[in-house]
C-alpha cells in the first residue's frame, strides 16, 4: 500500500491480455479494434451519401453568404435611417424604442440573447455589442415596415423590398435549420439577394460588374483562384451564359491574340465593331500568320485538310480589314500577325484599367477552339493570396496581358 494509493497486482502469466513488458503497477489493455470494423452498415455512409452531403453543404454555404450580405446591408440601412431619430432621446436603447409596443416581444428576446452572449464571451467584436446586431432578417424587415415613411425618401417601392425579402425567407429557414436546399430555391435566393442589394444601394464598386455581374461568393473568396471567376467546358456554353454583346459591347479597349479569333470575328458583327471603334474603342488584333508553319502543324493536329485552317484565318483577317477600311481613324484598329507557336487565345477587354475582363483558352492538341474549356478572368480587382495565405503576386489576368504585349512587340502589321 503506497501513500493513499492501491497497487494492483500483475496479471497472471499466460492469461489473455497480459504482457511481460508491463510494469507491475499498470493494467494492460488489449489493442483497440479498428474503428471502421465497429460501424455496421446501418451507420455507414457510402460514396453517394457523402456526395449528397457535400452538395447540401455547398448550396447552404452559397446561400449563407448571400443571406449574410443582405442582413448586414439591411442592418446598416436601418441604423442609418432610424438611429438619428431615436438615439438622441433614448440613447443605447434606441432599437427598443424603435421597435415599440408591437415589437416588444422580439426586441426583448434580442436584448436577452445579447446579455447571454456578453456573459459567455461570444461577443468577439465590440462593434457587435448592440441590440441591432442580434436582430434577425424578419425583425429588421419589421422595423423598415413600421417606419416606412422614414425610409420612403431613399427607396422607390416598398413592395419591391418586401417581395425580395419574402423570397429569401424560405432559404433563410432552410439554411438556419440545416435542411436540404434545392438548386431552384438557391437560384431564387441569389436572384432575390442581388435585386435586394441593388435596391438597398449596395452596388459593387467594381467597374467590371456592369459587364460581368459580381457573384457574392466570388467577391468573398475569389482571391483564392487567381482572378478566375468562371470556367466553361466549351465556347458554346460560355456564349450561352455570357453573350458576345455582353463581352465586347461598350468596351473602350480590345486586345485579342490567337489563331483565327473566331469568338470575336464570327460572333460580333462587323457593323457592331465599326460602331464600337467609332465610339472610341482601341482595337488590337493578333492573328496567327496563315502562311506560317505553325498553321500547318495545327491543321495536322486537328486532322484538317491541308490549307483548311489557313484559309479560315485569311478570311477572318480580310473581314477585319474591311471593318478597318470603314473607320475614320484606321490607326485605332490595328491588325497584326505573328509566326510563333500559338499557346493560347486571349480576349482582353479593357485590360489596361480596373474594368478588365479576359476570356482565355489553351490550345489542346486534338480539340478545336470552340470545343476547348474557357476561363473567365476579372482583372484590376485584388492582390491574389499565395498558397500559405499571405499576400502573393498578381493574378492570371496580368500574366496574360503581359504575354499579349510580348507577342505584339514581335508581330508584324497587316496592311
Amino acid at each position: 500500500m503506497g501513500s493513499g494509493g492501491l497497487e494492483l497486482p500483475p496479471g497472471d502469466e499466460g492469461r489473455e491480455g497480459s504482457s511481460t513488458d508491463a510494469p507491475p503497477s499498470t493494467v494492460s489493455l488489449a489493442r483497440p479494434v479498428d474503428a471502421g470494423s465497429q460501424i455496421g452498415p446501418e451507420l455507414d455512409w457510402g460514396v453517394d451519401a457523402w456526395s449528397e452531403v457535400r452538395t447540401r453543404a455547398q448550396r447552404a454555404g452559397r446561400a449563407y453568404i448571400w443571406l449574410n450580405l443582405v442582413e448586414q446591408r439591411l442592418r446598416a440601412v436601418v441604423a442609418a435611417v432610424l438611429r438619428p431619430i431615436y438615439e438622441p432621446v433614448h440613447g443605447d436603447d434606441w432599437v427598443v424604442a424603435a421597435a415599440g409596443p408591437a415589437g416588444q416581444e422580439w426586441v426583448q428576446r434580442a436584448v436577452a440573447v445579447r446579455e447571454v452572449s456578453r456573459r459567455k464571451g461570444y461577443l468577439l467584436d465590440p462593434a457587435d455589442d448592440n441590440v441591432l446586431s442580434f436582430l434577425t432578417l424578419p425583425q429588421l424587415r419589421e422595423l423598415m415596415v413600421q417606419h416606412w415613411p422614414c425610409f420612403e425618401p431613399y427607396f422607390d417601392d416598398r413592395r419591391d423590398v418586401e417581395l425580395a425579402l419574402d423570397e429569401l425567407e424560405v432559404t433563410r429557414n432552410v439554411v438556419s435549420r440545416n435542411r436540404a436546399l434545392s438548386e431552384t430555391v438557391l437560384a431564387q435566393a441569389e436572384r432575390a439577394s442581388t435585386r435586394l442589394l441593388d435596391i438597398l444601394g449596395a452596388d459593387s464598386d467594381l467597374p467590371s460588374a456592369r459587364r460581368l455581374p459580381v457573384d457574392a461568393v466570388e467577391d468573398i473568396v475569389g482571391d483564392r483562384y487567381a482572378d478566375v471567376v468562371g470556367v466553361h467546358s466549351d465556347r458554346v456554353r460560355l456564349l450561352r451564359q455570357f453573350p458576345a454583346e455582353d463581352i465586347f459591347g461598350g468596351a473602350r479597349r480590345l486586345d485579342v491574340v490567337g489563331i483565327g479569333l473566331n469568338l470575336l470575328v464570327q460572333n460580333f458583327s462587323g457593323r457592331r465593331l465599326v460602331r464600337l471603334a467609332e465610339s472610341g474603342c482601341r482595337v488590337r488584333l493578333l492573328f496567327l500568320n496563315p502562311a506560317s508553319s505553325a498553321v500547318k502543324r495545327r491543321e495536322r493536329e486537328l486532322g484538317l485538310k491541308k490549307g483548311e485552317l489557313s484559309r479560315s484565318v485569311e478570311m477572318n483577317i480580310l473581314h477585319m480589314r474591311r471593318v478597318r477600311s470603314r473607320l475614320r481613324d484606321p490607326g485605332a484598329f490595328e491588325i497584326h500577325v505573328f509566326d510563333e507557336t500559338p499557346r493560347f487565345t486571349a480576349y482582353l477587354v479593357d485590360g489596361d484599367g480596373p474594368d478588365g475582363i479576359a476570356l482565355i483558352q489553351s490550345y489542346l492538341r486534338r480539340t478545336r477552339g470552340m470545343e476547348g474549356p474557357v476561363l473567365v478572368l476579372r482583372g484590376g480587382r485584388r492582390v491574389v493570396r499565395s498558397g500559405d495565405g499571405d499576400a502573393g503576386g498578381e493574378g492570371l489576368f496580368e500574366t496574360y496581358r503581359e504575354e499579349f504585349e510580348s507577342v505584339w512587340v514581335d508581330s508584324r502589321p497587316v496592311s
